[in-house]
């Protein structure tokens, strides 16, 4: 079987790397790629698929607040693509804002999910996300044909 593909998009170094550690720590094969802002997480998904030998991924972690494109604009992109809008998105992000809560499900985000400022409890929530997402959920596979 194939590892799950996940493209976390996070442009804060010490939060990629605690994501990527606790994804780490899995009983479940994953492949994580990581984009450090909007423009080069949608280069990754155009870049992935067909001839390429790249695999679009199997779920995306998006943080809102990125530069050069935020992640509102890289969500509405994912969503409004046809190869691309089957692609889970969760949102993983510091703003507690409504107005951000609101327009993420808006625009299709499948949860949302707000970071903790506590390193212990940022684990934690990790952990239960990755849990859920890569042991509970059936995600669909790469020949579906909704893609």
């Amino acid at each position: 079987m194939l590892p799950i593909q996940v493209l976390l998009v996070e442009d804060n170094p010490a939060d990629a790397r605690l994501t990527r550690e606790v994804l780490a720590d899995s009983k479940v094969a994953l492949d994580v790629r990581e984009a450090r802002d909007g423009e080069e997480a949608i280069e990754a998904l155009r870049g992935a698929g067909g001839t390429s030998g790249v695999r679009l991924p199997d779920i995306i972690l998006l943080d809102l607040n990125l530069p050069r494109m935020d992640g509102r604009e890289v969500l509405a992109e994912i969503k409004g693509h046809a190869e691309w809008k089957s692609i889970p998105v969760v949102v993983l992000t510091s703003s507690k804002a409504e107005k951000d809560i609101v327009k993420s499900y808006q625009l299709h985000a499948n949860c949302y999910i707000t970071k903790p400022i506590d390193l212990t409890q940022m684990q934690e929530i990790v952990q239960n996300m990755k849990d859920f997402w890569f042991t509970v959920v059936r995600l669909p596979t790469e020949n579906a044909d909704a893609r």
